[in-house]
């Protein structure tokens, strides 16, 4: 099962880590814009939607689609791409990196079954009218069947989110969360959930504060893990983890790590081991925010830490990435990531140093 994993997760690196240069562009731009980033501008702003919506999804599900049939597999898979954007809410990176291979996948079974019945001269005709066609169709399929899918999706990890607070396991709430933050539906959880939640035991408590503030914004699991991918990772991952780290830590932008996760899945398990043991901390040293951080840079934090809790929070953000840095190097070295495809031939192709034998 773990080999099947590692496969998996090897797979979605190929369609991942050739796009994480994109990725980055946009954490920059996000970072500096947004009304709480560095330097807010209003104009620059009104990049960050489209970017993270249509524009990452969709060169991901092209890259899907190429993997599995060149250039053709990738043009059908950007197009069933951009039919999920449409049809949903939430950023789809999850949801490209599913529909783009498919659809590679689809207009490679219809390659085979006509390549030997398309009449000389009408080879390019068959092509665009097969390419559009199917494309259309697959369009109109994401379009209208993954909003539903991904909207009870994100009702049902809150709802567990909820019901494990009530019940007194706050720590184990992590697991839900992180599940929901790697697929993209994070703002649903923190501003849906946690937040009108954190508003209410803020209200209720006598200095204004209070955990759940705490619980998805906190930028230390995120920090450990790419810590993990930068001494113990390899490729890509390994060489875009030290902007990825200034990008989340003191940008804010959590969305910056998922990619990582998505391209690696059981990498999921060292964000859950640092959420915990972060959230524990909190839990044993009753600490607090007066607001939800926004976005969840430890700049930000430092601006909502009520006085006398400095301890407890910053003591919860560096546990989270102590742990979450310890489990993520043992998983990297017991299961590395593998080198996409593109990677590998790079590497075939370089010289070799001087006196070293071909």
């Amino acid at each position: 099962m773990m080999e099947r994993v590692q496969r998996y997760g090897g797979y979605l690196a190929a369609m991942v880590i050739p796009n994480i240069g994109a990725i980055l562009a946009w954490g920059l731009i996000t970072a500096f814009v947004i009304p709480t980033g560095w330097t807010p501008n209003e104009t620059l702003a009104a990049l960050v939607g489209p970017m993270i919506k249509f524009l990452l999804p969709i060169l991901i599900g092209y890259t899907g689609g190429k993997l599995v049939h060149g250039h053709r597999g990738g043009v059908v898979g950007a197009i069933f791409t951009a039919g999920i954007v449409v049809g949903s809410e939430a950023p789809m990176f999850l949801g490209a990196m599913i529909v783009g291979p498919i659809g590679g996948w689809l207009i490679k079974q219809y390659d085979r079954l006509t390549e030997s019945s398309i009449p000389s001269g009408f080879e390019m005709l068959s092509n665009t009218f097969s390419a559009g066609i199917l494309g259309a169709i697959l369009a109109v399929v994401g379009v209208l069947g993954i909003g539903p899918i991904l909207q009870t999706l994100s009702d049902a990890l809150g709802n567990g989110v909820s019901a494990i607070i009530s019940a007194g396991l706050l720590p184990l709430a992590d697991i839900p969360i992180e599940v929901g933050k790697v697929l993209f539906l994070n703002n649903a959880i923190n501003h849906g959930v946690l937040g009108p939640l954190g508003v209410a035991a803020a209200a209720a408590s006598p200095d204004h504060r209070a955990i759940h503030f705490l619980l998805e914004t906190n930028p230390g699991p995120g920090l450990g893990l790419l810590l993990a991918f930068m001494f113990v990772g390899r490729g890509m991952a390994k060489l875009s983890a030290p902007g990825s780290i200034i990008i989340h830590f003191f940008g804010g932008i959590h969305e910056i790590y998922f990619p990582y996760i998505l391209a690696h899945p059981i990498m999921i398990v060292a964000m859950w081991a640092g959420g915990i043991a972060a959230d524990i901390v909190f839990v044993a040293t009753n600490a607090g925010l007066v607001a939800t951080p926004s976005p969840g840079s430890i700049f930000a934090y430092l601006a909502v830490i009520p006085p006398g809790q400095h301890l407890g929070v910053l003591g919860g953000v560096l546990v989270g990435a102590v742990a979450s840095f310890l489990v993520g190097s043992f998983i990297l070295r017991v299961y590395p990531v593998k080198e996409t495809r593109e990677e590998a031939e790079m590497e075939t192709a370089a010289p070799l140093p001087a006196g070293v034998p071909a």
